[in-house]
């Protein structure tokens, strides 16, 4: 089975030793998004629902440039400073994506990349 490295200007450009996402067959593995803006590689804002609307933003870049859309997505896995914001990031996520949406796990973190308050990653199946 081959492997392509996905990689778009849309989404932020890797801030380590690691690929935005890599095509293993139809699979598709998403690496972490964080808030920051493709163009700027800076942090959106400070306000926990426009992180989290940035995060699905990029994560929808990354999809698009893999061949699929978040609705393709199996497993999303959220991890957030404040498990608090729970209901939030439910709110944003319903604008991404359709029913039946995707396994999914939240984890409350101590710390994330640059600062962030969210972070997202995930696994996409491409239609055959």
């Amino acid at each position: 089975m081959s492997k392509a490295i996905i990689q778009t200007d849309r989404a932020p450009q890797a801030i380590g030793t690691y690929s935005q996402a890599v095509k293993a067959g139809t699979t598709v593995y998403l690496s972490g998004q964080i808030p920051l803006v493709p163009e700027t590689m800076e942090m959106v804002s400070e306000n926990f629902a426009e992180q989290a609307t940035q995060v699905f933003e990029n994560i929808k870049a990354v999809c698009e440039a893999a061949g699929g859309t978040t609705n393709d997505m199996v497993k999303v896995n959220i991890f957030l400073l404040d498990l608090a914001h729970f209901a939030t990031v439910n709110e944003i996520m319903s604008k991404y994506f359709n029913k039946p949406y995707p396994a999914r796990a939240a984890i409350g973190v101590k710390e994330l990349p640059k600062g962030a308050q969210i972070e997202i990653d995930g696994i996409m199946e491409l239609p055959e």
